[in-house]
């Protein structure tokens, strides 16, 4: 069943329908243009994952393909990072989602630049839609971010008015995503072998979400001062003539 939003008041506008995605529909599969952009994606989730802020009703994914019938047509387009707040179920296998049919309009999607740029700014009202025009005018996704993995050149556009609205960041480099309610900024450094321009989450307390192997890596210091600590301990009381075996319980 599809659910109708638009009108066409002439022959220049759009008529977009929600509708499920057809069995027999083809879902580009087109590589990956280099690792870094699933590597990307992946950090922006696992860090989101750590600290607890994914929900079962959310929808968070990469290279998924997001669906709109246009003037009759179907169109799919695969942002690289994607947000929704709530789904109408849960499922482990989507293949697909169609906005409004099965739950919230994203509020959140990311392009990743690649080698062959121009698509994340394509505005082509033709078919296929440019996927700029896509989520501005038929998704109306709210936030739409376009990062260079390269150069570290991260741009933010809101919609005002209808339309994309470049925005400045806050004084930290750093720009609030109410959906959210998270800053998104950049980081230099390294993960999995990959040393960069990375996407990162920070909290309402300027604390920045971890990653995986942060967490272990300050268990492991904690640990070591810990012992550090115990060392010291045993020193000084070996120093005043006190065996640290033969101490009375406490009581």
């Amino acid at each position: 069943m599809a659910t109708q939003i638009d009108k066409p008041k002439s022959s220049t506008e759009l008529v977009i329908s929600w509708e499920a995605l057809p069995e027999d529909f083809q879902l580009e599969d087109e590589p990956v243009e280099d690792t870094g952009q699933p590597l990307l994606a992946g950090a922006l989730r696992e860090s989101l994952e750590v600290s607890g802020f994914i929900q079962p009703q959310m929808l968070i994914a990469s290279n998924f393909g997001i669906c709109a019938t246009i003037n009759g047509q179907f169109i799919a387009k695969a942002p690289d990072w994607v947000y929704i707040p709530s789904v109408n179920s849960i499922q482990e296998d989507r293949r697909s989602y169609t906005p409004l049919l099965n739950g919230d309009i994203p509020t959140v999607v990311m392009e990743f630049l690649s080698e062959t740029q121009g698509e994340e700014y394509c505005v082509k009202r033709t078919y296929p839609p440019g996927k700029w025009l896509f989520f501005e005018q038929i998704l109306k996704v709210p936030v739409y971010i376009i990062f260079d993995q390269n150069g570290g050149l991260l741009e933010f556009y809101q919609l005002e008015n209808g339309r994309y609205e470049l925005q400045q960041p806050n004084p930290d480099a750093r720009h609030f995503i109410a959906s959210m309610n998270l800053f998104l900024g950049t980081w230099q450094g390294t993960k999995e072998a990959r040393t960069g321009y990375w996407l990162r989450w920070w909290d309402e307390a300027d604390k920045m979400l971890p990653w995986a192997v942060e967490l272990i890596q300050e268990e492991r210091q904690r640990a070591e001062q810990e012992r550090q600590q115990k060392e010291k301990l045993i020193a000084y009381l070996l120093s005043q003539g006190i065996d640290s075996d033969n101490l009375p319980p406490l009581s």
